[in-house]
């Protein structure tokens, strides 16, 4: 198996590379790519959803500084120039005319715009932000709110609308925006804090201008960790220092200023690039081209304030990775591209472009790899249970602990279980409360933080995954000792009764055949006996089954079925197909329901018996009802009872010796 735990997604989204008559551009919030020949009226646009050029006309004044889309993808905003942005609809056929719209202010100039909402776009400029509403059908702009803020740089979030500008002589103090449809908030701004700077030489003092920036916007990005969005910086040491650089997140919230939670530690210094991936933070380190990937859920040191993690592995390169060339539909040649190239550009969540080879990829975690690298089992069940479309693969190591040669211990398939179980259980719990005190939709797609949580987990193993992909596997295989496999099953519902989850009677099954195969009947018998098995009706049914091979197993069902008060009926129906009359109606009679039993059930079963004795019996005992509900022994007409009443005549009725001799049988029934 490779040793690569990330990869770059095999079928990459190709487009027209950058040239020396072709500029590219990424809209993030579309995740399309802009292909702009210079001079010519025609752009080509690749969509990562349809895969497919379509190529827009519009009118050509000039060079393209940005250029991105609406939300609808019917409006087509294009900056030109560090004054303006100009619109052109698209949304009819032929309406192409474009409309421009002016910044603020003289001396204002655009540095970026953004789409927030369908008809809602913000213009970034060096004196602030300006957010507007776009009218298409009368080609204009509505100016709802401005904020003048001296900006250095900005980092924009299309994931959560935030946005964040860098103001201060250092660029340190930061200012975030959270826009949602025609409202945004200005939230309280906070500073970041900057590593010490190692005492500079007289060349350097000399060469340093006043007050340089100290923090980059190269090195701060927002990421959206398991619901809720962050700010990362990266922080490179002073190289005196003799450390490794650090990336410390701060944690947004709408009505606090930004609070630093985490730490994470890195061994190196250099250019870093950073992904978010499932919840898990990717970073890039161009000088070694290799990638650590962090888990802010990861166990780590924390000081009631601050958490420090460290790598959840050693980092490693992405997986090689080869594209096909060659002309026409048809490629032939394979090339293997370049890892950590300068030319790559890193955009949110996982996204890596290469414009040189004309390639956007997905960063992607291969859980399989992962896998063979942690050699803890409960650690590694804590990971994968955070991660996305990780259930095959939990059920894949459970399965793989119970083979020989890779076996686990019990305890520590039992410290498995209960990690899962605990997800299992919460899980439960949520599904019984859901839509009780929910947030409604719109006040979801409007917070900060996303529908996740910190408590929030990506899979569920329950009790049919774990019976389908793992016992009802391993049952058969020969080599592993039935007694492994039943203390695993029984574990395995400790687990499940310690966090009062009901079982299911499907395990108790697999119990019950491994005993069963294997002739340990006196182990069962115990297992029954101290309800190491619950009761249930299903399990009472299969110990009837079992009576062939193990007599006994009437009786322990029969005793089931007792404790269960709720399956009275069932009794009866077993008692009546083991011609059991007599204790049947002894269970009708200590449960007060023998007025209610039809009679022509029972006279059908003692006729068929061939025992003149049970049908005389069983006669008399609802001659004695029908006394006692109607004061007179015949059965009425709807009890459809005439022929065993011509069948006692005709057995009885003479009044013969053999009457008198079994007329004191019905005490039985007392």
């Amino acid at each position: 198996m490779s040793g690569h735990y990330l990869e770059l997604s095999t079928n990459p989204l190709r487009f027209q590379p950058i040239g020396k008559s072709i500029n590219v551009f990424f809209d993030e919030a579309n995740r399309q790519v802009f292909a702009v020949s210079s001079g010519k009226s025609d752009i080509a646009v690749t969509s990562w959803d349809t895969r497919k050029v379509a190529y827009i006309r519009v009118p050509e004044t000039g060079p393209v500084l940005s250029i991105k889309f609406s939300l609808d993808r019917k409006v087509l905003a294009i900056q030109r120039s560090s004054q303006h942005v100009d619109f052109v609809n698209l949304g009819k056929s032929g309406d192409a005319a474009a409309y421009s719209q002016q910044c603020k202010g003289k001396t204002t100039e655009v540095r970026s715009f953004h789409w927030t909402n369908v008809n809602e776009i913000i213009f970034v400029t060096n004196q602030g932000v300006e957010f507007y509403q776009v009218f298409p059908e009368k080609r204009s702009l509505k100016l709802l709110r401005s904020f003048s803020v001296s900006v250095n740089w900005f980092v924009f979030s299309s994931i959560k609308n935030v946005l964040l500008l860098s103001t201060s002589a250092s660029g340190n103090v930061i200012c975030p925006f959270h826009f949602r449809p025609q409202q945004v908030t200005r939230m309280p701004k906070f500073e970041i804090d900057l590593p010490a700077l190692a005492k500079p030489s007289k060349a350097e003092k000399s060469a340093t201008p006043a007050n340089p920036l100290r923090l980059l916007d190269r090195d701060v990005t927002l990421a959206l960790l398991y619901g809720q969005l962050y700010i990362v910086v990266v922080r490179n040491q002073a190289r005196t220092a003799g450390i490794g650089a650090e990336i410390v997140l701060y944690l947004i919230t709408k009505d606090a200023p930004a609070k630093r939670v985490a730490v994470l530690k890195l061994d190196m210094n250099g250019r870093f690039a950073v992904n978010a991936v499932d919840n898990l933070l990717i970073v890039h380190h161009q000088a070694s081209k290799t990638s650590a990937v962090f888990d802010i859920r990861w166990a780590g040191d924390y000081d009631g304030t601050i958490s420090l993690h460290h790598p959840v592995l050693a980092a490693l390169p992405i997986s090689p990775v080869t594209i096909p060339i060659g002309d026409g539909e048809v490629k032939t040649t394979a090339m293997t591209c370049e890892l950590y190239s300068p030319n790559w550009v890193v955009f949110q969540p996982n996204i890596i472009i290469d414009a040189r080879l004309g390639c956007m990829w997905e960063v992607e975690l291969k859980l399989e790899v992962l896998v063979s690298m942690m050699s803890d089992k409960k650690q590694l069940i804590d990971f994968l249970l955070l991660r996305n479309e990780s259930k095959m693969v939990i059920l894949d190591v459970c399965k793989q602990s119970l083979v020989p040669g890779r076996q686990s211990s019990l305890s520590v398939i039992a410290r498995v279980f209960d990690t899962l179980n605990v997800v299992y259980k919460d899980h439960l719990k949520q599904a019984s409360a859901a839509g009780k005190s929910s947030k409604s939709s719109d006040e979801k797609r409007m917070s900060i933080s996303g529908p996740g949580n910190d408590t929030s987990f990506s899979c569920v193993i329950d009790q049919h995954d774990m019976y389908k992909h793992v016992l009802s596997q391993v049952v058969d295989i020969k080599t592993i000792q039935y007694k492994f496999l039943v203390a695993v099953i029984i574990e395995y519902i400790r687990s499940l009764n310690s966090f009062q989850i009901p079982v299911q009677h499907f395990l108790y099954e697999v119990v019950i055949k491994l005993l069963v195969e294997n002739n340990q009947f006196y182990q069962l018998h115990q297992f029954l006996q101290y309800h190491v098995l619950s009761d249930s009706k299903p399990l009472a049914c299969l110990m009837l089954s079992l009576e062939s091979v193990y007599p006994p197993a009437f009786q322990l069902a029969l005793d089931m079925l007792k404790r269960l008060s709720t399956v009275n009926d069932d009794i009866v129906d077993v008692l009546l197909s083991k011609n059991q009359l007599i204790p049947a109606l002894r269970f009708l009679r200590s449960n007060s329901r023998e007025d209610s039993v039809p009679a022509r059930l029972f006279l059908e079963a003692a006729a068929n018996s061939a025992d003149n004795t049970l049908f005389f019996t069983v006669f008399k005992f609802f001659e004695e009802r029908n006394v006692r509900l109607r004061r007179k022994p015949e059965f009425a007409p709807s009890d459809n009872c005439d022929q065993y009443v011509a069948l006692f005549n005709s057995l009885f009725g003479d009044g013969t010796k053999e009457e008198q001799d079994v007329v004191k049988i019905p005490h039985l029934l007392e």
